[in-house]
């Protein structure tokens, strides 16, 4: 019974492995026909093929087992055509099936295998829309929203931009763009290439409304009007640099995301739930509980990460979406997949706008329109599959079959090594000196950009500017509603400033509960109470040693927190100029939860080092003084926590900043009471700003109020000069910080 049922098993896959060859040879022989029988993606019962485009024929793989819980079904990649299986008339075998192309014939290699009915049954039915990714050619199907969003038609005329180069003695004006001029509508997807130093990035800061400064002139309108505040809700930017946080997992990232930025009638499940869409729209779902990862951090991948990027924009259903070179370190299969997301989202009515370096020839052809940059000079702008007849036209060909982006990077950069020389430019070079041509004859790229750009200008410029001046035929309420100057908060003050609270300690609590952290403080902790194990506060010789670790506590927890302090703005300063410029939230909001998400995570550390010091030590045994001292610690953290902040916050350099807390460390440590008992009078005010100092002072007076009236020349008085001094300090530095950040966000805003 077991070898007819295997043999019977066999033969019917051999059967429909014979059908699908038949099948496969006619679909090849007349296309055609198959073309007008099928329309394109649907797919026939019976081994019908199934088009997605038509520029290729995909068909249904045959089933592959995963080791996965659910035990999905993969598909597994053919090189140009791949089989499916009904896998209903299948139940007790199947045939895994693979064809591969040669350029004169085919050739199919079949074995059979057999299906536990269980698999069979969950993996029915078998369709193009249930494929959830293809393994090796890493494509999915995307389904992105497609609810209504605003139009907006970007249109830029003659935008010159330039820069102020301030030297030892004199100014000096460059030009980083020279009357550049294009329009994207929605739908599209306009392609910024150039060399490197072309421009690109900055034109897209500007058409971003980035890049705001009096140096900039010409004409930028969004259906037809000026840009405005309002326009930050409605504009994605994918910045170059992936700026994320590295220890977020991609989920949390979104969803963080989601919260601040989505509208504030949506609820937190809609929000969360949008979160979730878009993870499986960019086909993030397997690494959705993965770290994003960084320098030091192990993660998610490049292209992952990247597609994280895309999807904290992409949220918001944005009408603009613009990407600064978002293939940048990618490998070509990945780069593909992005730019097929980027052509998806256009699809659905948004205007997609984005730099890129050097795609491959299958990138280049997904564009819709195209800007061709050169030293800061508009070379072409038009459709991309145009650009190489407009090249040609002028008599730029390429000699040999090459990428058009090469091609047309080569003619950017001047170079027209396997390029055809135009006549004119072969009679202009000529007439001139023999020395400004090259030694294969070639003209120098100087010469080559000028002739392409008075080309461009004297041929097509004029034609485009006329078409720019045309008014769009838009309602005025769209217009009015993109001039609109009123900001549009995703959430309440109170609700970014929680959301920002609860980001903020799951994103710093492993650097504070690191084992080199943890080990550093209960390392002095130990050693400290083995140098005053036990010591006596009777007499006056021990009280003098106590004053000492009492002066070091003082120190130590002043110096700690300063420079830790010191790396929180300047570390987070490109996350925060991001998400300021996108509008997600208030600078006092993130202001305020940054600086209190710290304090429960600075607090613990402290609590251990004085569990361990104080009764190993041997200081005052009561409740009320043990926390009295604990009380004291937390204000000089407080206060010393404030100093570094407002010291990073206003220079924003690492270097600069460490180098100035450390002198002013070092004054406050010496001015602390314990080294120097009598201060010149023109120099002691500096010992009323140091909070080592009134933090040794409020120390003697918990231990000794009740022993002696002085200690060390310090009066044992009630302590409150000294609590208000702390106090003042650590609002004082704060508010410094803060108007520090403010000069600096009106500083990159102006």
């Amino acid at each position: 019974m077991e070898k007819g049922s295997h043999s019977s098993s066999t033969t019917l896959a051999r059967t429909k492995s014979d059908q699908l060859v038949e099948t496969l040879a006619a679909a090849f022989k007349s296309p055609r026909q198959s073309d007008q029988q099928t329309p394109p993606g649907t797919s026939e019962s019976g081994g019908t093929l199934s088009r997605k485009s038509s520029k290729r024929v995909m068909m249904g793989a045959s089933p592959r087992r995963s080791s996965g819980e659910n035990n999905n079904t993969y598909i597994s990649k053919s090189r140009s055509a791949q089989m499916k299986l009904d896998l209903e008339e299948l139940s007790s075998g199947a045939a895994l099936s693979r064809a591969s192309s040669a350029s004169l014939g085919l050739s199919f290699s079949f074995t059979g295998f057999t299906v536990p009915p269980d698999e069979i049954a969950d993996s029915k039915p078998f369709s193009d829309d249930d494929i959830p990714e293809d393994v090796e050619a890493r494509t999915c199907k995307m389904k992105f929203q497609t609810e209504p969003t605003l139009p907006i038609y970007l249109k830029f005329t003659d935008v010159t931009y330039k820069v102020i180069i301030k030297g030892m003695t004199s100014c000096e004006e460059r030009d980083i763009l020279n009357g550049i001029t294009g329009a994207v509508n929605p739908g599209e997807v306009l392609a910024l290439m150039g060399p490197s130093g072309s421009g690109k990035t900055t034109l897209l800061n500007l058409l971003g409304g980035r890049l705001i400064q009096s140096t900039v002139s010409g004409s930028i309108t969004y259906n037809d009007q000026p840009y405005s505040k309002f326009l930050k809700s409605r504009i994605g930017f994918v910045t170059q640099d992936d700026v994320l946080f590295p220890h977020l997992t991609v989920k949390e990232t979104l969803t963080y995301a989601a919260r601040l930025r989505l509208p504030k009638v949506l609820t937190r499940q809609q929000k969360e739930k949008r979160a979730v869409d878009v993870i499986y729209e960019l086909g993030l779902e397997r690494c959705q509980d993965t770290m994003i990862g960084g320098s030091f951090v192990r993660g998610v991948s490049g292209g992952e990460r990247k597609r994280v990027c895309i999807g904290n924009e992409i949220i918001i259903n944005p009408s603009l979406l613009f990407l600064d070179e978002p293939t940048s370190g990618l490998d070509s299969t990945t780069a593909l997949r992005t730019i097929q997301t980027l052509q998806d989202i256009a699809e659905v009515g948004k205007t997609v706008i984005t730099t890129i370096h050097q795609p491959s020839s299958r990138l280049f052809h997904k564009f819709d329109k195209l800007i061709l940059l050169g030293k800061g000079s508009l070379l072409y702008f038009g459709k991309a599959s145009e650009a190489i007849v407009y090249f040609s036209s002028i008599g730029c060909s390429p000699l040999i079959a090459m990428n058009p982006a090469e091609f047309l990077l080569d003619l950017a950069n001047g170079n027209l090594t396997d390029i055809s020389v135009p006549s004119e430019l072969e009679d202009k070079v000529q007439m001139e000196n023999s020395e400004t041509e090259t030694g294969n004859g070639k003209p120098p790229p100087a010469v080559v950009h000028e002739y392409l750009v008075e080309a461009y200008e004297s041929r097509v410029a004029d034609t485009e500017k006329k078409k720019l001046m045309a008014p769009l035929p838009l309602d005025e309420e769209l217009k009015s509603k993109v001039s609109s100057s009123k900001r549009q908060w995703g959430a309440s003050w109170w609700q970014q400033y929680c959301i920002l609270f609860c980001r903020g300690i799951k994103e710093r609590k492993h650097d504070y509960f690191s084992w080199l952290r943890i080990t550093q403080v209960l390392s002095t902790a130990i050693i400290l109470g083995l140098l005053w194990w036990q010591s006596d506060s009777k007499t006056i010789r021990g009280r003098q040693d106590q004053a000492g670790l009492l002066f070091f506590i003082a120190v130590f927890w002043g110096f700690f927190p300063v420079f830790t302090a010191i790396f929180t703005f300047p570390q987070e300063r490109a996350m925060l100029g991001k998400e300021r410029a996108a509008d997600m939230y208030r600078l006092s909001a993130y202001f305020l939860a940054r600086t209190t998400s710290d304090l429960p995570l600075d607090l613990i550390l402290p609590v251990l080092f004085l569990l361990v010091v104080y009764f190993m030590a041997g200081l005052k045994l009561s409740a009320s003084h043990f926390f009295l001292s604990m009380l004291t610690v937390f204000l000089c953290i407080v206060a010393a926590q404030g100093l570094g902040l407002a010291i990073g916050a206003t220079l924003m350099d690492l270097k600069r900043a460490t180098t100035l807390a450390s002198v002013t460390v070092m004054t406050f440590m010496l001015a602390g009471g314990y080294f120097v008992k009598k201060v010149p009078v023109f120099i002691s005010w500096i010992r009323y700003m140091s909070f080592n100092y009134h933090t040794y002072k409020l120390l003697l007076k918990v231990q000794y109020q009740d022993i002696m009236p002085t200690i060390n020349g310090i009066k044992t008085d009630s302590g409150l000069k000294e609590v208000g001094a702390l106090v003042a300090m650590i609002f004082g530095y704060r508010f410094l910080a803060y108007l520090s950040l403010r000069k600096m966000q009106l500083h990159c805003e102006a």
